[in-house]
């Protein structure tokens, strides 16, 4: 071996032993499981302890109208809940990107971060205590003569919206912030001084300029949305008719696992039909729009 292969050799082993524990943990906690679902739904109980391989599971999906509504009316709110975060997040990160001076634009991201620190159960727990009718808000609308009495503000699809877009807020503000910060300012002063309107001004060069950050931020919370199970069921209560509690269902309640892998398997191929739409949408590479998650 040649004295410049040696150091060549070392550096790929060294990379080797750096990459082997985040692979080994995709491979284990990911891989793994997905394939073992694979199996799973495409399996039949014949009998006790005897299997077979079928599309019954699947059939059963698209012939009861039930599981078509809940599939349909998760992917919709999902869509929803991901609109409204980027409608909201968009002003907040545009504050803190090119707003905020020195260490207020860092005060604010943290602020942003704060409800973070405690778990998403506890953070649930609050807007129910919030909501409920017995709760902050509905008292205070009575007390305040804006109701004639305490209402109930939990279980309903607005609630679970609010749910939804609080919990995924900070996934959609930081992509954006990273992408704001590259944007140069002299681009901006030199539309204002052609005479470019505010409006113009953000279609034509904020919004272009955004895209990746605007796109890996969509891709995310509306991954996150897609597959949350607390926040819909705390929320909406037994009304919410969320794909994942079905998942639930099939797994915990009925120990149907063939059921509940098929199911859990198409709401991957939802969540990966929706990634590829909003690439060609906005005609971004995956890899360039993750760089900016």
């Amino acid at each position: 071996m040649t004295g410049a292969a040696a150091p060549r050799l070392q550096a790929r082993l060294m990379l080797g032993l750096m990459l082997a524990p985040p692979l080994l943990w995709l491979f284990a906690l990911i891989v793994l499981p997905h394939v073992d679902l694979a199996v799973l739904s495409f399996r039949e109980r014949l009998g006790p302890g005897e299997y077979g391989r079928s599309l019954e599971q699947y059939r059963t999906f698209f012939g009861e109208p039930l599981y078509w509504h809940v599939f349909v009316r998760t992917a919709v709110m999902s869509a929803i809940a991901t609109l409204l975060t980027l409608l909201m997040a968009f002003p907040v990160a545009w504050t803190i990107a090119k707003l905020a001076r020195g260490r207020l634009g860092a005060l604010l991201l943290v602020v942003c971060l704060l409800p973070f620190w405690v778990s998403e159960t506890v953070r649930t727990l609050g807007w129910m205590i919030l909501l409920r009718e017995s709760g902050v808000l509905p008292q205070l609308l009575y007390h305040l003569g804006l109701t004639a009495a305490p209402v109930e503000l939990l279980y309903h699809d607005a609630t679970i919206l609010v749910g939804l877009v609080y919990t995924s807020l900070l996934f959609m503000v930081v992509p954006l912030v990273n992408s704001f910060e590259s944007l140069d300012n002299s681009l901006i002063e030199a539309a204002y001084d052609l005479g470019a309107s505010g409006f113009a001004i953000l279609r034509e060069i904020v919004i272009p300029h955004a895209k990746p950050g605007i796109t890996a931020g969509c891709i995310v919370v509306f991954m996150l949305t897609l597959g949350n199970y607390l926040t819909p069921n705390l929320l909406g209560g037994k009304n919410s008719q969320w794909f994942t509690e079905q998942i639930y269902t099939q797994f915990i309640t009925r120990f149907n696992w063939e059921q509940g892998a098929a199911f859990g398997f198409l709401l991957l191929a939802l969540s990966t039909a929706m990634v590829w739409l909003g690439l060609k949408l906005s005609g971004q590479r995956f890899g360039d729009v993750m760089r900016r998650a």
